[in-house]
C-alpha cells in the first residue's frame, strides 16, 4: 500500500490533449505525483529505470509499442509497477482492454467521446480519481502484474459461517428482523456480482466450472457499452461453459453464462406463458451509481428461486450487491464472498462478509469448488 507516500505516476499516450489533461487531472488528487509523461510504450519503458514510477496510465493503442506490449515488459522487467489503460469506446479499444485486464492491469477508464474540452476533462477526472484512490489503497493492486494477474492458492480453507439469527444483523430492516429464515436446498441458478479486477478475477474462476454445471449463471460486471461483449467473447474461448453477453427476451438454459450488457440493467422476469424464465434488458436508472447494477439483477433472481440460489460476490470498488444479498438471504440463498487477500478492491464483499451475510469466504481460486458443491 501506499500510505504515508506520494503515488508516482508515469502518463503514457500517444495524443498530447489526453497526456496533459490526464497529467493535470494527477497533479489535484492529493497524494499523487505526475513524475513524467511519454508519447508512446517504447519512451515509457526508457523512462521506468530511471523515474521509478509507481503506476503508469497507459493508452491502448499507440505506435511502435502498444499498451499490451508495454503491460508484457512490465510484467518481465517491473513487476511491482501498477497500470491504469486507458481505452476508446471501440470494439478493438474493449478486445484489447480485455487483455489488458486478464494480464493484471488495476482498471481501465475511457477517453471521453465529447468534444467539448471541458465537459471532457470533467468526465475523465471523474472516472480516473475514484480508480487512484482505489489502487493507493488497495494492498494487492501492485503486485497483480507480478502475478501475471493470478493468485497463488490460498494457504487456508474457505471460511463457513454459521447464519446469524436476523434479529442480529445489525443491517438488517425491521421488517427484515421479523421475516424466518427460508430452508436452503439444491441451487438452480448462479448469479455473481463484481466489479475492478473482474475480467482477470472471472478468467480465472469461470474455466474451473464444468460444461455440464447443470445450471444457469447470470453476471453483473460493471462495464460501459462494447466492453461486455468483448468480455463474453474472452470468456467464451476459455470456458467449458457457454458465455454470452445477454440479449433481451432470451430464455435462460442450464450450462450458459449470462453477462448484462454495458450501459443496461438486467433482471430476470417469467416467460408469457410462465414456464420459462427470461432475461430481459432494461434502461431502468443506475443504482448504486452502476448500470448494469448486481443489487437489480440479485432482487430480480429471489422473486423466482426462493432457496434455490446461489449468490457470489466478488471483487469490486463500492457496495453494489450489498441490499440485493441482504434479500437473497432472506430468501433462502447460499452467499459466497470472495476473501479479501484475492479480491484487487475488497469494496463489494466487504459489508456482507462483515455483517454476517455470507455463508462461505472464500479465495479466488476456491470459488468455483463452492459454487459446484451448491448446486449438486
Amino acid at each position: 500500500m501506499f500510505i504515508g507516500k506520494k503515488l508516482r505516476v508515469l502518463v503514457v499516450d500517444d495524443t498530447i490533449v489526453y497526456r496533459k489533461a490526464v497529467s493535470d487531472i494527477l497533479a489535484e488528487i492529493p497524494g499523487v505525483e505526475v513524475i513524467g509523461v511519454a508519447h508512446n510504450g517504447k519512451i515509457a519503458m526508457s523512462k521506468i529505470a530511471r523515474l521509478k514510477p509507481d503506476l503508469l496510465t497507459l493508452d491502448i493503442e499507440m505506435p511502435e509499442m502498444n499498451g499490451i506490449e508495454v503491460l508484457a515488459e512490465l510484467q518481465s522487467k517491473y513487476p511491482t509497477i501498477g497500470a491504469v489503460m486507458v481505452s476508446t469506446l471501440t470494439t478493438d479499444g474493449g478486445e484489447m482492454t480485455m487483455k489488458a485486464l486478464e494480464l493484471g492491469a488495476f482498471d481501465f477508464i475511457l477517453k471521453p467521446s465529447s468534444t467539448n474540452q471541458a465537459e471532457s476533462k470533467k468526465l475523465l477526472k471523474q472516472a480516473i480519481a475514484p480508480i487512484i484512490r482505489e489502487f493507493k489503497a488497495s494492498r494487492n493492486a501492485s503486485r497483480l502484474l507480478g502475478n501475471k494477474g493470478r493468485f497463488a492458492k490460498a494457504p487456508t480453507p474457505p471460511t463457513k459461517r454459521p447464519l446469524k439469527p436476523l434479529a442480529a444483523r445489525k443491517d438488517s430492516s425491521q421488517s427484515a428482523k421479523t421475516k424466518p429464515l427460508v430452508q436452503k436446498g439444491k441451487s438452480e441458478i448462479v448469479t455473481i456480482g463484481i466489479s475492478t479486477g473482474g475480467p482477470n478475477a472471472l478468467t480465472q474462476m469461470l474455466p474451473l466450472l464444468p460444461a455440464n454445471l447443470g445450471v444457469p449463471i447470470v453476471i453483473v460486471q460493471h462495464m460501459p457499452p462494447v466492453f461486455t461483449k468483448s468480455l463474453a467473447t474472452s470468456l467464451n474461448a476459455k470456458c467449458a461453459l457457454t458465455v454470452k453477453e445477454a440479449e433481451d427476451r432470451e430464455n435462460i438454459q442450464d450450462n450458459v453464462v449470462y453477462i448484462a450488457p454495458g450501459g443496461k440493467q438486467m433482471k430476470l422476469v417469467a416467460s408469457a406463458d410462465g414456464k420459462n424464465r427470461q432475461i430481459k434488458i432494461t434502461n431502468d436508472p443506475p443504482e448504486n451509481s452502476c448500470r448494469p447494477s448486481a443489487d437489480y439483477l440479485f432482487r430480480s433472481v429471489g422473486d423466482y428461486y426462493v432457496g434455490r440460489t446461489t449468490a457470489v460476490i466478488m471483487t469490486g470498488m463500492g457496495s453494489d450487491g450489498t441490499k440485493g444479498l441482504q434479500i437473497l438471504q432472506e430468501k433462502g440463498a447460499t452467499i459466497i464472498a470472495q476473501n479479501e487477500a484475492t479480491c484487487v478492491v475488497f469494496g463489494m464483499p466487504k459489508k456482507p462478509i462483515e455483517s454476517g451475510i455470507a455463508d462461505i469466504v472464500a479465495p479466488l481460486n476456491t470459488i468455483a469448488e463452492e459454487i459446484i458443491k451448491s448446486v449438486r
